[in-house]
């Protein structure tokens, strides 16, 4: 949906963590739809290529278009009040956080100081220079454990079970009251989107990980093509069709859709205030069906051992989007075979993601101590990232 208004049209939007993996796609989704990207990262989830980004260079080639890049983390105020004294800056896509659930709860601290922290200085600098638009990735996971399914908007917030949940719903609620003290100033859209898998249809992007707490698909690609011996999962007796955990895989184009039609609302209606959408398919997947689905695609075998349950996780989320639909125009169009087929397709001709061989190597994609060779968030609630 294209959203007509009568205002000067936005020309420039500033993307925080736009080198990771969702920032990665929906840069290009917003070149692709005509505005300018300037984007910030401080690599902390991504490949640093020397201080550009090799995500960004993909970018580029993908979409024919030039994308503006710093490396600079928010904790530095300095520098990121000095990239918005040089541009001038119509709206804000924040991505950029701390984002693995299992780390999140052994490194707290870490947590609430770069997310929350890097928000306010991001925040702050914004309303010094005017532009006070912004587009916030948020998570399903500020629902904590689901009282109904599928989760409307209008389900309590509040009653997280992670740190890193945490950290979006204090987000979230800092937002709150910045619309009950100057509403008439800001224009806020927060998308709280579920598990985002897949890869960009050309095979040039994709999900490269950098930490041993990572997403599920990757893990199973890295199983799949002989990199991992074998995918964890953790917990098996839940109160499931399988008894693993139920989560709402959704296409990370679909995602970068989304934002796109959330910048585009947010330009079209002066009176928005603060708006929270869902964005998934309002499917329930469980680990096991996607993995018999990877395999079908692949026509591989992934390995897997059952561990136990751990703190942090719960049972099954899944999405209403109705609403996102309604006012956004906005709807899932890829289905969980293509999420696989275009994950493998990256998975294949990037065998390494965006490092050269003898770069994968120094940076240790095989561990001796094993602990590379589980997938930390093997029930997916950890597939938010940014």
């Amino acid at each position: 949906m294209i959203f007509q208004t009568n205002q000067i049209e936005w020309e420039t939007v500033f993307v925080t963590g736009g080198a990771g993996y969702i920032g990665s796609h929906c840069i290009v989704e917003l070149l692709n739809a005509g505005y300018k990207v300037i984007a910030i990262d401080n690599f902390t989830n991504c490949v640093n290529g020397n201080g550009e980004a090799p995500s960004l260079k993909r970018v580029e080639k993908i979409t024919g278009k030039k994308v503006t890049f710093y490396q600079c983390d928010l904790l530095d105020r300095p520098k990121l009040a000095e990239i918005f004294d040089n541009h001038k800056i119509d709206c804000v896509i924040h991505f950029a956080a701390m984002k693995a659930v299992g780390e999140s709860m052994q490194l707290p601290l870490l947590y609430y100081k770069n997310n929350l922290v890097g928000t306010i200085n991001l925040l702050e600098v914004m309303e010094e220079h005017n532009c006070c638009n912004l587009v916030f990735s948020s998570s399903c996971t500020v629902y904590g454990n689901p009282e109904s399914l599928p989760i409307t908007e209008t389900h309590p917030t509040g009653n997280v079970t992670n740190v890193y949940g945490r950290t979006k719903y204090f987000i979230e609620e800092m937002l709150k009251d910045i619309i009950k003290a100057d509403g008439h100033k800001w224009r806020i859209i927060s998308l709280r989107y579920f598990n985002p898998v897949g890869a960009h249809q050309s095979g040039l992007i994709g999900e490269d990980p950098t930490k041993a707490f990572t997403n599920l698909m990757p893990y199973m690609a890295q199983v799949a093509i002989g990199k991992k011996p074998y995918l964890t999962i953790f917990g098996d007796d839940y109160d499931t069709i399988d008894g693993t955990g139920v989560r709402d895989y959704v296409h990370v184009m679909d995602l970068a859709s989304g934002h796109v039609a959330a910048v585009q609302k947010l330009e079209a209606d002066n009176h928005i205030g603060l708006q929270m959408y869902n964005l998934g398919t309002g499917r329930g997947v469980t680990v096991l069906e996607l993995l018999k689905m990877f395999e079908d695609v692949t026509g591989t075998k992934v390995a897997y051992k059952v561990e136990d349950r751990r703190e942090g996780d719960i049972v099954s989320m899944f999405a209403n989007s109705d609403k996102a639909c309604l006012e956004l125009g906005w709807k899932a169009k890829y289905n969980l075979r293509q999420m696989c087929e275009d994950f493998w397709r990256w998975q294949t001709m990037n065998p390494n993601g965006y490092r050269i061989e003898s770069e994968s190597k120094c940076n240790g994609s095989t561990s001796s101590n094993g602990i590379e060779n589980k997938a930390s968030m093997s029930n997916g609630i950890e597939t938010n990232g940014h």
